[in-house]
């Protein structure tokens, strides 16, 4: 089976980002992890997480979305400013446009209202992330 290569992607302090990591690694430690962050604060908590590498900024996004399987992170990584601007139009159009699978966990904030979100709290949708990545895995 071919290894199957992950972008985590998150933005601000990386406390998403790094609770995917740490999931994923937990239940599938063989898969790669390529996490970026729009900081170096963000990457930092998703290496410590157990990234496998892990870069900053713009052009890491639009390289590391080009070599992903699937790409991982909150749903403001494909929304142009979003995340108080971190995101910026050329990082939402590289996620939007790669072939990789995109599972994204909702947030309602920046201006964006996604109708249908339970208040079940980040754990579960990061738990429900994870799962969907099985079903992903088990096709490849």
């Amino acid at each position: 089976m071919k290894t199957v290569k992950i972008l985590v992607m998150d933005a601000q302090g990386g406390g998403l980002g790094k609770q995917i990591v740490s999931l994923v690694k937990k239940n599938y430690p063989e898969v790669y992890i390529m996490a970026v962050g729009t900081n170096t604060m963000a990457t930092s908590a998703m290496l410590k997480a157990g990234a496998d590498e892990a870069a900053t900024g713009e052009n890491a996004v639009r390289v590391a979305s080009r070599h992903a399987d699937v790409i991982m992170g909150p749903v403001g990584i494909v929304i142009a400013d979003a995340m108080l601007g971190e995101i910026t139009p050329g990082m939402a159009c590289a996620v939007a446009q790669a072939d990789a699978k995109r599972i994204l966990v909702p947030f309602n904030n920046c201006d964006n209202y996604i109708v249908g979100i339970n208040e079940n709290g980040i754990g579960k949708m990061v738990d429900e992330a994870v799962e969907h990545l099985k079903t992903i895995l088990d096709n490849e």
